[in-house]
């Protein structure tokens, strides 16, 4: 079945670049220029990951990112680059971020990545139990269950949690996250794993300040504070 990613960028020549570079890969690409168009046509369903400006010129990329995070996988990209911005966009719940102007091949490669984790995980059997029943991690169905309340998760924050809950207890640095969870070096960008963990302690923690599942390592990184449980 091909994968359709909706394009929603107010500026007609890279709206069609990026149509032209995305369509070369075999996905199916709709596009848009209006904010309030794009929440029409995901009403509508059908689409498998969102190529997202932020300046748009009625209903915000914003607005339609709160919308939709965790439910279809975002790219973001936008002219605001700074890392505060960066950041701002994250904790929107987009799975990645980038600054115009930009690399066709890089934007294709980024797409790509972000798709392979809607779809692939790490190494954790297909349905595993952490902290005595705590957490329940179902591969199968790509479901974190937590105190028997299902959660909704990004994509990246679906491998995040994936890749710490292969090894319980172990030491992840934030580069060697960044390696699992995108698939690819990314310099300059590991400040990106904070905004994620905290946007998947909000979701997976009863006190975000006082994590007990995905805790930090002062100086190291992170790591999956329960353990296994046994079958």
């Amino acid at each position: 079945m091909a994968v359709t990613v909706l394009v929603v960028e107010d500026e007609l020549k890279i709206r069609e670049l990026v149509r032209r570079y995305l369509e070369r890969e075999n996905l199916e690409v709709v596009t848009t220029g209006s904010g309030a168009e794009a929440l029409t046509i995901l009403e509508r369903g059908g689409i498998d990951m969102i190529v997202l400006d932020l300046n748009l010129p009625d209903v915000s990329g914003e607005s339609v990112a709160a919308e939709y995070a965790g439910r279809v996988p975002i790219l973001m990209l936008t002219a605001k680059s700074s890392e505060a911005d960066r950041i701002r966009g994250l904790e929107l719940g987009a799975d990645d971020y980038l600054t115009k102007p930009f690399s066709p091949r890089e934007l294709v490669l980024r797409v790509q990545a972000v798709l392979r984790r809607g779809t692939t995980t790490a190494a954790v059997s297909e349905r595993s139990s952490f902290g005595e029943g705590v957490m329940i991690i179902d591969e199968s169905r790509r479901e974190v269950t937590v105190g028997g309340t299902l959660v909704e998760v990004t994509p990246t924050e679906w491998s995040l949690l994936t890749a710490l809950a292969a090894s319980p207890g172990r030491v992840f640095s934030r580069s060697e996250l960044i390696n699992r969870v995108r698939g690819y070096e990314f310099d300059g960008y590991e400040r990106t794993v904070d905004s994620h963990v905290k946007n998947l302690r909000r979701k997976i923690e009863t006190d975000p300040h006082e994590p007990l599942l995905v805790e930090t390592v002062l100086g190291a990184g992170y790591r999956l504070g329960v353990s296994r449980d046994k079958a």
